[in-house]
Order: C-alpha cells, then sequence, then structure tokens
C-alpha cells in the first residue's frame, strides 16, 4: 500500500488528514448560501451538460478532486494539477464539487462551508447537495460521482431524484452491503472507530447505520440509468474487528455494482485513493457516462 492509499484509508477510517503542499489558488471557487445562515463553498467549471457533481470522501473536501498523487514519490503530498478529475472533467462537460460541511483541506485547513451537528447521514448530504445546486443556478440533468463515504450521498440522490439523474459513477465507494461482507465484530469495530471520530468540534462524522437505512429504504435506480462502479485492485484494509478486511470489501463492492446494474471496473491500479492516485481512469468512467447520458437524450 502505498502512502498516499494508507493516508486515505486512514482517513475514511478515524479522519485522520495527510499532510499537504498549500492549494495554489481555488480557481472559480465560490461560497453560495443556502439558506439557515448557511454556505456552502462550491467549485464549478466547463460547460455542457449534464453536469457532473464531484461528492468527496469523508471528511474531503473539493480538492481532493483538482489534485492528483505521485505514484513515484509516495511521500510526497497530492498537488494541484490539470490532470486531475475535476479539470479533466471541465474539458467535456459542467462539472461541480463542493465542500460539505466539517471537511478538511488536503493542506490541513478546514473546508470553508458553513458547519452543522453531526454526525451526519446521507439523506442530510442529499438536501444539502439538492439546496447548493439549486441556490448556485446550476441545472439538472447531473452525473453523481461519489468516492468513499461520498458514494452514499450520490447514490441517494440518484435513487430519490432520477428525474434530475443523468447517470452515476462511484469511485471505491463506500457500499450499504459492507455491513452484510464483514464479520460482526469488524462491522461494530468499524462503527466504534467512527463514532470516535465525532470530537464535538464540527468535523463531519459519517453516521454509516442511518445511511445503510436510507440506501434500503430508497428506490432502485431506474433500468438504464448509466452507472460505472470503480474498485481498488491494491489492497487495504479498515483494521478492526480481527482478520483482513480487503475481501468484504470486494465483495460489497461487486454487490453494489449488481444493485446498481453498473459496469464494475476493477482494474484500477490503485489503492483506496483512486481519484488522486488514478485521475484518468476517473475522468474516462465519467465520460463514458455523460455520452451514454447525451446518446439517450438525442434518442
Amino acid at each position: 500500500m502505498s502512502a498516499v492509499t494508507l493516508a486515505v484509508a486512514l482517513a475514511l477510517c478515524t479522519g485522520a488528514v495527510p499532510a499537504a503542499a498549500r492549494d495554489d489558488g481555488d480557481g472559480p471557487a465560490r461560497p453560495v448560501d443556502i439558506g439557515g445562515g448557511r454556505r456552502v463553498l462550491l467549485d464549478c467549471r466547463g460547460s455542457g451538460s449534464p453536469t457532473v457533481v464531484l461528492v468527496s470522501g469523508a471528511r474531503g473536501a473539493s480538492d481532493e478532486w483538482t489534485h492528483i498523487a505521485d505514484a513515484a514519490r509516495p511521500e510526497v503530498a497530492p498537488r494541484p494539477d490539470p490532470s486531475a478529475v475535476l479539470p479533466q472533467t471541465a474539458r467535456f462537460t459542467r462539472v461541480c464539487a463542493y465542500d460539505r460541511p466539517g471537511t478538511t483541506r488536503l493542506d490541513g485547513t478546514p473546508g470553508r462551508s458553513t458547519p452543522v451537528t453531526q454526525p451526519t447521514t446521507a439523506a442530510a448530504g442529499v438536501r444539502d447537495l439538492r439546496a447548493v445546486l439549486a441556490a448556485a443556478g446550476e441545472h439538472p440533468p447531473y452525473v453523481l460521482v461519489g468516492a468513499s463515504w461520498g458514494a452514499m450521498t450520490a447514490s441517494l440522490f440518484a435513487r430519490t431524484e432520477p428525474a434530475r439523474t443523468a447517470g452515476l459513477v462511484t469511485v471505491d465507494g463506500a457500499s450499504p452491503f459492507l455491513e452484510d461482507t464483514l464479520t460482526p465484530a469488524q462491522w461494530s469495530g468499524w462503527m466504534d472507530k467512527i463514532r470516535a471520530m465525532d470530537t464535538g468540534k464540527g468535523l463531519e462524522t459519517p453516521d454509516y447505520p442511518a445511511a445503510v437505512r436510507e440506501l434500503r429504504g430508497a428506490p432502485a435506480l431506474p433500468r438504464g440509468l448509466p452507472a460505472v462502479v470503480l474498485t481498488s485492485d491494491h489492497p487495504w484494509d479498515l483494521s478492526v474487528g480481527g482478520g483482513s478486511t480487503w475481501p468484504a470489501w470486494l465483495a460489497a463492492q461487486r454487490r453494489l455494482a449488481e444493485d446498481l446494474r453498473a459496469r464494475h471496473v476493477t482494474d484500477t491500479d490503485s489503492g483506496h485513493g483512486i481519484a488522486v492516485e488514478q485521475p484518468r481512469i476517473v475522468a474516462r468512467a465519467i465520460r463514458d457516462v455523460v455520452e451514454q447520458a447525451r446518446a439517450g437524450q438525442e434518442r
């Protein structure tokens, strides 16, 4: 496992944030007023339809999609680069990323969205995403792209907003089936570790059990909706409950792809942080879904 992959995996489990060089600028990112005294930082670029919406992993801010890792030098922090997922996607369609409340940028500074009470759920993420896109005047249909915990929000949005959704991509996304594929001890240990993330300081703390219930209670994706599930192929581990969690992660990914009727890409040459490790693979999957959605609109 590379240093970058390990850092990302630890962030998924514990909320730890890898140290990184300061971003060289925020481009067109701007705060959007969504009411209730709250603002959400939104970074939108490019033009065209459908609009791609990038949803980061737990505590990951929008710069998760503007930075890349150097595989040859894993000790070097991710850096902003035009080959990252967001700038690549902006070359062929409109694309937006945002700082969820309680997220942290790669340089260790807090995200610039108004904090909210934690823990949070996938449904809360959908409400915020719906609000920020409407307030910013970003028009559907959307292709939702969710990494890790962000896949829970992206999947729930697609299931509950089918008329506004053109496609879905999960990027080593958290799967609601992981509760079934982990042993009871592993699942319990992971939930304990996540609950310990809530320090009362407003940092994002996912409520996985609630999100699993929300997804299981939501409608299925519309049949024929373009979808891709990207899965890591460099083993990594949640380090809970004794024994490796890697087989359970892969089994949950397979079940997720079946449930979404998605094309399942397992040859990614990446650990958990596919977006920063292999951004071209992510951008290619997004482009495939965008092109399928456009073809469907033309028929």
